[in-house]
């Protein structure tokens, strides 16, 4: 079951709750906009530059009618609700020493050069380093024979 599947929280309403959240643990700036695809929100925590892509339904996913409109408004307010909650869970982390910043958000900081975050920059190439077999250890200073002894 898809966390908050069922909520009746408005999607402004979660909005308003990220910009709170982010505001509170100290965000320099805040942006929020929306693409045919998907929503970002973007924001600046010390210093760095954060952006979070929110994949939304398509309207034309849904059949017309009340039916189909108020599944589409609940997976609008689904995708938001998880949203906030990802949002407000890596800022409690931080905050509390769990982790810190970067850990946290690495995928999601914006590379200065390149305009593209972190995951979109690595990901492909994390991916060829797979395809050709080579990933590195599981454990830090282990080689992989060393953890296959292990098993």
């Amino acid at each position: 079951m898809r966390y908050a599947s069922e909520t009746a929280v408005p999607v402004m309403r979660s909005q308003a709750e990220i910009e709170t959240l982010l505001e509170r643990y100290g965000a320099a700036e805040f942006a929020r906009g929306w693409t045919k695809g998907g929503a970002l929100v973007g924001f600046v925590v010390q210093q760095r530059q954060v952006r979070f892509m929110l994949p939304l339904p398509q309207r034309e996913n849904y059949k017309p009618g009340p039916t189909g409109e108020n599944k589409w408004q609940q997976a609008m307010r689904q995708r938001w609700r998880a949203l906030a909650l990802i949002v407000k869970a890596k800022l409690e982390a931080v905050e509390t020493g769990i982790t810190t910043f970067e850990q946290e958000f690495l995928a999601h900081i914006v590379v200065p050069s390149t305009g593209r975050t972190v995951g979109e920059w690595l990901g492909p190439q994390l991916k060829e380093a797979y395809l050709k077999g080579k990933p590195p250890a599981l454990l830090p200073g282990a080689t992989t024979t060393e953890v296959e002894m292990r098993k």
